[in-house]
Order: C-alpha cells, then structure tokens, then sequence
C-alpha cells in the first residue's frame, strides 16, 4: 500500500513538473493566461519543472532499487509528458492551477 501511494505521489509530482515546464514556455503560458510569462515567472517555472520531475524520481528511488526505479520514472515521464499535452490541445485552462504558483 505504501509503494502505491509513493508511486502516485512520483507520477502527480512528474505531471506538476511537466506542466510547469510548458507553461515556462510563452506560447503554452498564452494559452492559459492571455499575456506572455515575464522573465522571472520564466525561470520560477523552469525550477519547479525541473524540481518537480526530480522529486518523482526520488519517489521512484525510494519504493524500487536504481535500475527499476529509473524505468517507472521514465515511464512517468512519458505519461506526464502525454498528459500535460493533452491537456493544452484540449482545455488548457486546466493548467492554471499550476499557473498560480508563477504568480
């Protein structure tokens, strides 16, 4: 039960991490709010993207050894990355929960 729970934990915290990376974006951040990201909202964006994508991996480490844990963060990956990009194709005001964080 632990190992399931840690295990979602790692693919919401990929799927944030991918969602803040393509709201760093300007195309992507229009689609949410009607105005481009300044630069500092740019960089916040990639720094929890980037947090976030390691902070799944670090779940992943802690329920499986190294060679496991890296294929089921890869596979998260993959699922966040499809996710997010659904999600902007479909009804990309979604993300704005995410978009709060940049300010």
């Amino acid at each position: 039960m632990r190992d399931a729970v840690l295990l979602t934990a790692a693919l919401l915290a990929c799927t944030a991490g991918m969602g803040w990376l393509a709201l760093a974006m300007d195309d992507h951040w229009a689609q949410v709010r009607a105005s481009a990201p300044s630069r500092a909202q740019a960089l916040r964006l990639r720094v929890l993207g980037a947090t976030g994508l390691l902070v799944g991996l670090a779940l992943c480490l802690r329920v499986d050894h190294a060679s496991m844990a890296v294929l089921v963060w890869v596979m998260a990956l993959a699922a966040a990355a499809l996710a997010v990009a659904q999600v902007l194709s479909w009804r990309p005001r979604w993300l704005r929960a995410l978009a709060w964080v940049a300010g």
